[in-house]
């Protein structure tokens, strides 16, 4: 079956944040339009401002003479715009004239000019007459015809002169009402060729931005995850750092802690059971081997101290297993050679009285390891009662030490099958249901080389027996 991919969370952003962006962007403008069509506003530039403020002063005084009065908004005008000048012109002819007028402007603008209601008169960049907003307006005084200006010449700018002008003029009905359907696509695809380049750079800006976003606001998680790839049997009782991750993923960090606490707590309650039941065993069972010694040699009593020993030894492991939680600040350094050896001795009469030889073969070189004593003493043990038991009952078991801080035990009985290799280091697995272990000891011994950073296997070769390797990291 296919394995799913976990979905990665920075493209999952980078799309959605994209999206979102274009569906703000694109509300944003509806919204804009939506507002600018019901309040339908005219943007005054300067010059229509201009002119804005003389079409209300316009007027006549009482012998009908075209005048402009000099109201307060003229006044304000003045004050913002020194250099306004205008022209008003009515009907017959009659003008008034304020400011410094360009003489271009003084000259007749031709009929046509008479009959547009507004219009910008305008010159090429080089030119430096001024524009001018010329607009047919009605007034106190009737319609006329307001030219004005707020500079007389370009050279009055102040040395830089932003103008911003957008006309929008929809298609016309004759009776002058507004063609939507002649305009909407038209309008459509300004619409289109506005929004695709701001998408577009803000889908970019977000491509590249996002990822660095997720990287550096997931750093504080870096740390956490090495705590927990180091979460083990040995340290079930580490919590994980909550100081830089975020606040949306710290309870699921909170959670997880909470998680290792109880399972700390209930393996510590397993292993004070199995210890305590292990201890209340071992004096009943002292018990019954004295007792049965005491018994007539006969098949039934010999099976029976079979049995016990048997009982006696699964205890014995239960026991051992209390070993694998003691701190790793017991360690020593100590030569290797010397550890080997002393478990060799301890366990040569009982190979001797069981058939077997026994041969030591140290290192050539001086090996020294920082190990737990203890803990190494016991997993050596087991796999010396391991190749005792499974020998074949001769031949020779060899203890065997390198340099590079390997030991291996040697045995010349049947071997174990290759497929079976990795299944006797289970708990309570054994290969021949009647033998006298628990199917403990070598899992006791992979748990041990393993809190020490080391490895134990079986190895493969055309050898006769079974060979066991345990390394351990060397110290210089």
């Amino acid at each position: 079956m296919k394995k799913l991919r976990a979905r990665s969370l920075q493209w999952i952003l980078v799309r959605r944040l994209i999206l979102l962006q274009a569906a703000t962007l694109l509300l944003f403008i509806v919204l804009c339009a939506a507002a600018l069509w019901i309040a339908n506003p005219r943007l005054l530039i300067d010059n229509e401002a201009a002119v804005a403020a003389v079409k209300d002063a316009v007027d006549r005084d009482k012998d009908g003479r075209l005048i402009v009065r000099e109201t307060q908004d003229l006044a304000a005008f003045r004050q913002s715009f020194p250099n306004v000048w205008y022209i008003v012109r009515d009907g017959s002819g009659r003008t008034v004239r304020s400011g410094t007028i360009p003489d271009v402007y003084t000259e007749d603008l031709g009929g046509l000019l008479g009959q547009a209601d507004h219009a910008t008169i305008g010159f090429s960049d080089k030119d430096t007459r001024p524009e001018a907003y010329i607009e047919n307006a009605s007034t106190k005084a009737g319609a006329v015809q307001i030219i004005a200006a707020t500079q007389s010449s370009r050279q009055e700018t102040d040395g830089l002169e932003i103008n911003i002008s957008a006309t929008v003029e929809v298609a016309r009905y004759p009776n002058g009402s507004r063609n939507w359907e002649r305009a909407l696509p038209a309008l459509a695809l300004v619409i289109a060729i506005l929004l695709l380049p701001i998408v577009l750079v803000m889908g970019a800006t977000t491509l590249v931005t996002t990822p660095a976003v997720v990287r550096r606001s997931f750093a504080g998680l870096v740390e956490t995850v090495r705590q927990a790839a180091r979460v083990d049997i040995g340290t079930r009782a580490m919590q994980l750092p909550v100081k830089h991750v975020p606040q949306e993923i710290a309870p699921l960090v909170h959670a997880f802690n909470e998680a290792l606490a109880r399972l700390a707590q209930g393996y510590d309650r397993h292993n004070r059971f199995l210890t305590d039941a292990a201890h209340e065993l071992r004096t009943p069972i002292a018990i019954l081997r004295t007792r049965a010694e005491l018994l007539r040699q006969e098949p039934q009593s010999v099976r029976l101290l079979h049995d016990i020993e048997r009982l006696s030894h699964l205890a014995q492991q239960l026991l051992d297993h209390q070993l694998l939680d003691r701190p790793s600040d017991q360690r020593e350094i100590v030569d290797l050679d010397d550890l080997v050896s002393r478990v060799a001795a301890d366990f040569a009469p009982l190979a001797i009285e069981a058939g077997y030889d026994l041969a030591f073969e140290p290192s050539t070189d001086k090996t020294r390891v920082e190990v737990n004593v203890l803990q190494i003493e016991r997993a050596l043990a087991n796999l010396m009662r391991n190749a005792i038991e499974h020998g074949g009952g001769g031949g020779t078991i060899t203890i065997a030490i390198d340099r590079t801080g390997g030991i291996e035990v040697r045995d010349e009985g049947p071997g174990i099958p290759e497929e079976e290799r990795e299944n006797v280091f289970e708990p309570f697995y054994r290969l021949q249901p009647q033998s006298r272990g628990a199917g403990l000891g070598l899992n006791l011994a992979r748990q041990i080389a393993l809190l020490h950073e080391g490895t134990i296997r079986i190895l493969a070769g055309s050898w006769r027996g079974t060979r066991i390797r345990m390394e351990l990291p060397v110290r210089s």
